[in-house]
């Protein structure tokens, strides 16, 4: 840790382990304890949300994984206000798969975060844990003025690609910007943004990104967004692993700016 040290709680182990390690305040300890897995949902909602909602007709299973089921749903937990960022992933029939939740928060960004509405100027990093908590991907949301980018990363912190937002006025646009160039896109449907189709290089639909609407109640009230991807045919590495962070990129890049407490 470095700069200001933070207020002593649970985070992301330095020592690269999948637990969380607990910061007195002062130094890292000897206690961990594995990371929480984010429960949102049940079988029957999820359920409801791919089929009527995201109007997606079931498909084959995959792998039972968040690499190889053909439909992610992901769910973010409902809070009034939003301090930690943090969602479960499913699988068609409501499985869970994993979790996204954010790391590294200080005290003080929480305090910051609770009194002002300040994310876009603030960076964000989220885990993307599979059911037996074990990080498989890391996001990183560098600070923002007017467009994002997001980092795309292995856990040991090795980068695969960055998802980089390429307009600011009119349908959004984020290119799959990689070392080998852009391998794909994500192209907003609407200048409101609800909706993505996700290309290849090409320009071939390989996955489809929909929000899903939870009511007048808890959209009013809360700050969960949900969302439901469909990758439509196999998919390789950088690729895949770019289409399975797209979904989050999404809500991390733009919604969280929208709703103040985002």
């Amino acid at each position: 840790m470095t700069g200001a040290s933070p207020q002593p709680g649970w985070y992301a182990d330095p020592a690269g382990t999948p637990w969380q390690r607990w910061w007195d305040g002062q130094q890292w300890t000897e206690h961990t304890q594995p990371p929480p897995q984010v429960q949102v949902s049940d079988p029957a909602r999820v359920q409801r949300q791919v089929q009527e909602q995201a109007r997606v007709a079931p498909v084959q299973q995959g792998g039972g994984t968040l690499f190889t089921e053909p439909v992610l749903v992901v769910n973010q937990k409902a809070k009034l206000i939003e301090l930690t960022n943090e969602y479960a992933v499913y699988d068609q029939r409501g499985n869970q798969l994993g979790s996204v939740v954010q790391v590294g928060q200080s005290g003080l960004k929480k305090a910051v975060r609770f009194l002002a509405s300040v994310d876009q100027f603030l960076t964000h990093r989220l885990e993307v844990r599979d059911s037996a908590g074990h990080p498989q991907l890391v996001l990183t949301r560098p600070a923002k003025f007017i467009k994002s980018t997001v980092i795309v990363a292995r856990p040991d912190g090795q980068e695969i690609g960055r998802i980089a937002q390429q307009n600011a006025i009119g349908k959004i646009r984020f290119d799959f910007e990689t070392p080998y160039g852009v391998i794909g896109s994500i192209r907003a449907e609407n200048w409101r943004a609800w909706n993505f189709a996700v290309l290849d290089q090409g320009g071939a639909e390989v996955a489809r990104i929909t929000k899903t609407w939870e009511g007048l109640a808890k959209t009013m009230f809360t700050t969960a967004d949900n969302y439901v991807v469909q990758i439509q045919r196999g998919l390789n590495d950088p690729l895949l692993s770019m289409v399975v962070a797209s979904a989050l990129s999404v809500d991390t890049a733009l919604k969280q700016d929208d709703r103040g407490f985002g």
